[in-house]
């Protein structure tokens, strides 16, 4: 039943992403939920796709909901244009609360006649406003329930920490402390090449391929729930340890450009780490300060201030011209990252590197050019 309702989920998107996008397109006007909802109750009744009476008809109409919001946050530069759901994808199912039963203890989804058998990862307190049952590429179910629960605040302590960004470790602390990159892709690449290549073998539509697909979704799986449990740890502590925590504002999306360091980047995870501390900062009263992409974090001394003109990636440690000081590349960088970002936090602005002048915003008399003829 939950695959049938899957299939019919994704028909239902791909059918109203085709709509919307022909209408906006060749009659250049907008269909939302309210038509498509009422275009779906006819097409239900026909009989090439009378079959979508079969599972709930709240799933389908919340596949309508979350393609109206797939376009909102198109259209709001949040996400890419809508794309059609593939069947060996991920697969997903919402049901509202009108479409399953909650005792306390199971829950039942409409067109169900048992309730299903969860494996709880923890027990929540309240009533669930909405259920939603997912099967990825690895062929795992999982289900996600939209609780209201209250996130009571840590208890404040006097901690700061500035955190700065890297490769070879993967963040390196005001503290002196550096976490190391346990790059997980690096770690399963050979087993994640061959089982590919086993697969790129495999004849189209067989069931040996659709075995040997699952196997590599399994890699990717595995990769991906690894990196995703060391970002939470690491993440949960320096919440737990920290009152401030300074951040660097990274362009990820340009860095990656970069094909020598795009797969090291991709793999250490850095946007997914600085989500988490976003909202576990929000949740539990923490304060999380990013300070500007553009501040020269590695090449300013962190003890008299002087900048130095080019710091190559190769330069890993370095000697101020100015006070003589003898700094670690990433350390000096955590320590810079804090100061700024102690200094964000009190002025409310964001610091950026100090810049020349020109001669107008300076006042100075300007020289006007004429054509000579």
């Amino acid at each position: 039943m939950l695959s049938r309702t899957f299939g019919c989920v994704r028909y239902i998107y791909n059918w109203g992403l085709r709509l919307k996008t022909d209408a906006y397109y060749k009659e250049g006007k907008r269909l939302y939920y309210d038509a498509l909802s009422s275009q779906l109750t006819a097409l239900k009744r026909q009989p090439e796709t009378v079959w979508l009476n079969e599972v709930s008809s709240v799933a389908l109409q919340q596949g309508l909901r979350h393609l109206d919001s797939a376009f909102l946050n198109f259209f709001e530069g949040r996400a890419k244009y809508p794309e059609f759901h593939k069947k060996h994808g991920k697969q997903s199912a919402t049901f509202a609360s009108s479409a399953f039963k909650w005792d306390g203890q199971h829950i039942m989804l409409a067109k169900m006649k048992e309730p299903l058998a969860i494996r709880w990862s923890r027990r929540f307190s309240g009533v669930p406003s909405s259920v939603t049952v997912t099967r990825d590429a690895a062929n795992r179910y999982h289900i996600s329930i939209l609780v209201d629960e209250a996130t009571a605040p840590l208890p404040i302590v006097h901690a700061q920490v500035g955190v700065d960004l890297g490769l070879t470790h993967t963040v390196i602390l005001s503290t002196g402390e550096k976490v190391g990159n346990p790059k997980f892709l690096r770690c399963d690449e050979k087993r994640l090449a061959i089982a590919q290549q086993r697969l790129s073998k495999k004849q189209k539509g067989s069931k040996n391929r659709a075995k040997a697909r699952v196997k590599v979704a399994r890699i990717h799986a595995r990769i991906a729930d690894r990196r995703r449990d060391f970002a939470h740890k690491l993440t949960t502590r320096l919440i737990n340890e920290n009152q401030v925590i300074a951040v660097e504002s990274l362009q990820v999306k340009n860095m990656v450009r970069n094909h020598s360091l795009a797969k090291s980047i991709a793999d250490v995870g850095w946007s997914e780490i600085i989500r988490q501390l976003e909202y576990k900062a929000a949740w539990h009263g923490r304060t999380l300060v990013k300070i500007d992409k553009w501040y020269p974090s590695s090449k300013r001394c962190s003890e008299c201030g002087h900048i130095m003109a080019k710091m190559p990636l190769e330069v890993r440690g370095w000697t101020c011209p100015e006070c003589g000081e003898v700094h670690d590349r990433d350390i000096n960088a955590a320590h810079n990252v804090l100061a700024a970002g102690l200094a964000v936090s009190a002025c409310g602005e964001a610091v950026r590197p100090g810049r020349k002048l020109s001669a107008k915003r300076q006042g100075k008399p300007q020289r006007s050019r004429k054509a000579e003829p």
